[in-house]
């Protein structure tokens, strides 16, 4: 992921402390029993990295069975393959039955494809919108929640298309928006709009913390629920410090309500992700005293750090 991307040389410059929770993220979470079983969902956003063979992967994996390696370290994936290409139902079923095969719990996360979000802008979608809801269902119970990503250039002047849009979609079908127009933030009555329309409509927010995009770490909840996208940089010590304040605010929202939280990690290379999302699971489950499903190394790579 090149979102936000930052020289190496600027990351000390950048002022990495989470914002404190707003007002929203308060009444919602207020209102919350709390979760005697949470929904704790960890993962990265492919499962095809040649890169991983030795790493997580066995020596000689194949290709055709990544996933079914992928599916015994983490319990989710972000799919962010779908948004270059809406595969079909009997595609989804075969990557249901790889995930129903390792015998546990485990949930795709599937973006919303280009040409509903970024092509058509939502905008006369309902073919692709069809489509897309039907592939989709062939994830069966396997089916997390989907995430709509906006073009960065979708502002708020757009705020009328993406409410009629998300109306229409069908209510138990859970999605989570992500915007990265930076009106959507330095604009106050147009925050407010966006993250109050989601609370009504009960749709979640995506916090995409970014190096370079401070702005969309809004720490907005609109529902009982988190959906994180956390952009490391290379086993940076900076991604480490990161994650001990993710690590430290889940758990606080787990003891005021939060019922579910969806922490995909990217990097801007991918061939070191499992080894950050291994320090994050055992950074939670440390905090939380829960027992997550992680990744189990088969060696630890080095690093420039």
């Amino acid at each position: 992921m090149e979102f936000g991307r930052l020289p190496l040389n600027e990351l000390l410059q950048v002022d990495f402390d989470l914002p404190e929770d707003t007002l929203l993220t308060r009444k919602v979470l207020s209102g919350q029993t709390v979760a005697r079983h949470p929904g704790i969902y960890t993962g990265c956003a492919k499962w095809g990295r040649k890169e991983w063979i030795g790493l997580i992967y066995p020596e000689k994996t194949k290709e055709a069975d990544f996933l079914s390696e992928y599916v015994k370290h983490f319990n989710s994936i972000e799919m962010n393959g779908i948004f270059y290409a809406m595969p079909k139902p009997e595609q989804v079923s075969a990557w249901r039955e790889k995930a129903e095969s390792a015998g546990k719990e485990f949930l795709f996360c599937p973006k919303f494809p280009r040409q509903i979000t970024h092509i058509k802008r939502l905008l006369g979608a309902e073919e692709a919108t069809n489509s897309y809801l039907e592939s989709m269902a062939a994830f069966g119970n396997y089916l997390g929640p989907a995430f709509l990503q906006l073009n960065d250039n979708f502002g708020p002047k757009n705020f009328t298309a993406l409410k009629s849009y998300l109306e229409h979609l069908p209510e138990d079908f859970k999605v989570f928006v992500e915007v990265r127009h930076k009106d959507w933030f330095s604009d106050t009555g147009a925050r407010n709009e966006l993250f109050t329309m989601l609370a009504e409509l009960k749709k979640g927010a995506v916090i995409t913390d970014a190096s370079g995009r401070r702005d969309c770490v809004h720490m907005e909840l609109t529902i009982p629920e988190a959906f994180v996208r956390f952009v490391g940089n290379g086993l940076h010590p900076t991604d480490y410090e990161r994650i001990d304040q993710w690590a430290e605010r889940i758990t606080e929202w787990l003891e005021n309500g939060l019922q579910s939280v969806y922490f995909f990690l990217h990097q801007h290379d991918e061939k070191d992700t499992p080894i950050l999302a291994d320090y994050t699971v055992n950074k939670l489950n440390a905090l939380t005293g829960l027992n997550i499903s992680g990744p189990k190394l088969i060696k630890k790579q080095n690093t420039l750090f």
